[in-house]
This record gives structure tokens, sequence and C-alpha cells, in this order.
């Protein structure tokens, strides 16, 4: 392995190497009998599973790990030192929002009376609950400027197949469901696929030369075959439409609606608000602007707010004060679309983004999309000497650079990212969006420092050094991680994902590992 001068340039500000604890798979260390439980006597009469389940009962749970609880406990926590977290440093990726989660949000989802909230649980003996919703509802209808909303989506991608879906029951209502829905280059990627999930041909918009709507070209493609424009703002290139207004009017004028992809909404909490700008329907992505966990296939959550000419077509059941004083969910919504998660949706995602915004009030919401753009500009200023900024368009919460003047020497946006990983920092999003070619895609969020954005620039800037004058270090990068640079291609397309134990008169490996087959 290389030298910390070697590998670093001289010695890194924020990290040398990431140690890690040599762990094998928990199949490899079981042995027989082992348990981390103990369970008490059965005190309720035996019954054999197929009597309940018939054919679907199982005679064999397979073959599992056997460890006791201090192995468990060892095992997960060596792996965990194989992974970057958000309490470790920052996360740069671009139009990810990946920000910190604060631990109050965490304490308060772990009540007791929250925390055992059941969905059977009687409507008499759940209005904390309900009330949790109900104040959650009214906090984003007012950010967000709409009329009303729904917290059952599980996920942002989810909340544009619904906003979409109420977007088609509208037509529908009006007797011509249209047939296109236009999306702009500068969308997120799952756009273009909700909207085909839904029925809808899909029409690319080109961005103009500052990387905006071009509203000349807009205005010649819709007409009445048109259901609506989703438009993600600001895009993914970190710019907000300065004619928003006008594309609305462009859209309302031939019946059409502006679908807005709210995942980067963590630029306009509490500066402007979509409704106020023409927006008919969009999402908010609960982990992106208030602070729930976010990956690791958690739980997620992907409100869609609208306004009223929607509500009749929101997803079923809605909250509703009765005339007791008491919440209640209604189902007898006729025009519906109907169920599109189990329940009401992922409740402690409504406890945690609720506790966020009830902490920040108005005032604190808006100096974190103060603080989130202004961290994004230091990072574009400190950088746009020695990155290529293709477009010189203000940035808002996020900063596109490309590769341009390092890919004359070979490196390009992957390798960048790669080394990044030397310096003790995640990697930011790479070759998106595609209208920016080798893109950089940096967004600091309002979580950082002056102190670690400053870390970071100086990586950035050693990188940039390092690819005129050492352009081999960088390919070979990372240097300091468990791992070395891997085949993505193959590891993508051939994936092994399943390990199968050979006989236990299987010749030990020179390593004293029993073989394997995959």
């Amino acid at each position: 392995m290389a030298t910390t001068e070697q590998t670093f340039g001289g010695t890194p500000r924020k990290v040398t190497a990431h140690l890690t604890q040599n762990e094998k798979l928990s199949f490899e260390i079981s042995s027989p009998g082992k348990k981390a439980y103990r369970l008490p006597p059965l005190d309720v009469p035996e019954v054999d599973p197929s009597t309940l389940l018939g054919e679907a009962a199982r005679e064999s749970t397979g073959t599992l790990p056997e460890l006791s609880e201090i192995e468990i406990i060892r095992h997960f926590t060596r792996l965990s030192t194989w992974n970057y977290a958000i309490d470790l440093g920052m996360y740069p990726l671009g139009s990810c929002t990946m920000k910190y989660n604060p631990r109050v949000n965490e304490f308060v989802s772990r009540l007791e009376g929250i925390a055992e909230a059941h969905p059977y649980q009687p409507e008499s003996l759940s209005q904390g609950s309900l009330q949790i919703v109900k104040l959650l509802q009214d906090c984003l209808i007012e950010i967000t400027g709409m009329d009303t909303i729904t917290l059952q989506p599980a996920a942002g991608a989810h909340g544009e197949f619904t906003g979409i879906l109420l977007a088609r029951a509208y037509h529908q209502s009006k007797g011509n469901t249209r047939k296109n829905i236009i999306i702009p280059d500068s969308a997120h990627g799952t756009n273009p696929a909700t909207a085909a999930v839904c029925g809808y041909q899909v029409i690319n918009l080109k961005s103009n030369a500052q990387g905006g709507i071009d509203v000349a070209a807009l205005e010649q493609m819709v007409n009445e075959d048109t259901a609506a424009l989703m438009l993600t703002n600001p895009s993914t290139i970190g710019v907000f439409e300065n004619q928003i207004h006008k594309i609305a009017d462009i859209l309302h004028a031939k019946g059409a609606l502006l679908y807005m992809d709210g995942a980067n909404m963590n630029a306009l909490c509490g500066k402007t608000r979509p409704g106020d700008f023409g927006v008919d329907v969009m999402h908010l992505n609960l982990h992106k602007t208030f602070s729930t966990p976010h990956g690791g296939g958690g739980p997620g959550s992907g409100p869609v707010a609208c306004k009223k000419i929607l509500e009749p077509f929101l997803p079923i059941p809605v909250v509703e004060e009765g005339s007791d004083g008491q919440l209640h969910w209604n189902y007898n919504r006729p025009q519906s679309v109907g169920r599109v998660r189990a329940f009401y949706g992922n409740f402690g995602m409504f406890v945690r983004a609720l506790a966020y915004t009830l902490a920040n009030g108005p005032d604190g919401l808006r100096q974190t999309t103060e603080d989130a753009v202004l961290n994004a500009n230091y990072i574009r200023k400190k950088l746009e000497d020695v990155y290529d900024l293709p477009y010189n368009t203000p940035s808002m919460h996020e900063v596109v650079f490309s590769d341009r003047r390092q890919v004359k020497n070979g490196i390009k946006t992957g390798d960048i990212a790669k080394r990044l990983i030397d310096y003790g920092f995640h990697p930011y999003t790479t070759a998106f969006p595609l209208i920016v070619p080798g893109a950089l895609m940096i967004e600091p969020t309002e979580s950082e420092s002056r102190e670690e954005l400053d870390l970071f620039v100086d990586a950035m800037r050693q990188i940039a050094r390092e690819a005129d004058e050492n352009p081999q270090l960088i390919l070979n990068a990372p240097h300091s991680t468990r791992v070395s640079r891997l085949d993505e291609t193959t590891a993508a397309r051939k994936p092994i994902l399943r390990w199968k134990a050979h006989p236990a008169s299987t010749p030990l490996t020179p390593d004293d590992t029993p073989a394997k087959e995959w």
C-alpha cells in the first residue's frame, strides 16, 4: 500500500486511512447449536403449522447462521467500520440532499404511545396519532402554499406516481385523459418513468443556454393533448426557473397542469411557495427537506400536495374532523384514485418530520434554506477556477461542475469521485444530470460548517492538482479503502448474491476459510 505522502500528496487534514476490522460472513463464523436468545417455556397448546398453513408450511428454515449474542454484536459492529455515514462526515451527493437527521427526531419517535401506535387501533384510541397526521398536513400545506395534501405515498418516486394519478383522474373527469406529459431534460430521472407507468407518452423538452425551460419551445409544444409538465424546480443543475409564472400560464391556457417535483424544496422552504407561483400538484421528500432518515431501503415518505381542483381524487382514506370534534378517517370518496399504500403511510416518518418542523419553526426553516444555498455557493466560488462550470446561472442548493478541464489528462468524474474517498469524503453524484457531460453534482446541505466545507474544498483542489501532475494516482484510486477500485460493470451485470456452504468434509482454503460455491 502507498505511503501517506504517495497517496495524498501530503498529510490530509481530514483522514489518512480508514481503519476497518476484518470480518467473515456470518455463515462462516457460525457454529451448530449457538443461540443469541432464550425463549420462555411454551404456555399454550402447541399447534402443528401444517394444520393452519397446509402445504404452505415449511418443515425447515434452511441453513441459517447460528451465533451467540456477543458474536452477532461484534459481527455487525465490525462490518459497520467498513461504511461511511453522515455521523462521520459530509455527504456531498447532489440532488439526494443527504442532510443530518437531528437526534431529537429519533427521541420523539420513540416516545411511549407514539412508537407503539398501531394502525388497527380504534380511532377513539388514536386521536394523538391522528393529530400528528393533521398537524403535519397543515404545516406542509402552509409551507407549499397548496390547498390539501396526502401523506400516504412511501417515497419521492411514489409521490410522483400518485401526483400524476391525480392529474390523470382530473383530466378523465373532464372527459379527456389526454395523451402526453412534457418533461424537461433537466428533470429527475424518475419523472419520465412515472409518466410512462401512468400511461402517458413522454415528450422531452430541451433546456435553453442558461439551463432553464425554453419557454418559446414549451409554448409550441403544449396543446389539448398535454396532460401536464413535470418540472423539477430548482432543476437538477441547481437553477430556479425564473419564468415559472409564464410557464404556469402557458400550461393553464391549454387546460394542462403544472406538476412540480419538489425533491429540491430544501432550496425553497420558508422563502417561496410553489402554490403561489402556479403549481397545481407536487410531491415532497420528507428525508430531503424535513430530515427524516434517507437510504438503506428503510421507510420513506413522499407526501403529495395539490390545489382544490385535485382534492376529490386524493387517495383514501383522508383525515377529517367530525361533528363530534374528533378526527376520523374518511373512506367515502367516490372519485378517489384509491389506496397507494397500506394503511396511512409511514407514520414514524411523519413524527420525525413534524418534530423537525416544530423545532425549527418558520424562521428556522427559512434559515436552513438560506444556509443550504449559501453553502452550495461557497463551494461554487471556491472551486470554479479549477473545475469547469457549464452554466453561469446562479446556483441554489447545489452546484454542478463538469470534468472538462481534467478529461484532457484522462481523468473523468468517476475517477475524481473515487479519489475523493481517500480524503475522507463520500463521493459526490457523478455523471448526472445528463445535460452536463461528465457532471460533478455537489450538494453540501445546510448541515455542514464552514470548517467542513473548507476541508472538502481543499481535497477537491488537491485532486485538481493531481490530475495535472500525477493522473495515474487518481486513476488507481481509492488507495485508503478496504477494497480498491471495483469492476463496476461486472458487479452490476453479474452480481454474486448467494453463499452456499460445502459439506463439512470440504478441504480448507489456504486462509483456513471453508471453500464456497456461488
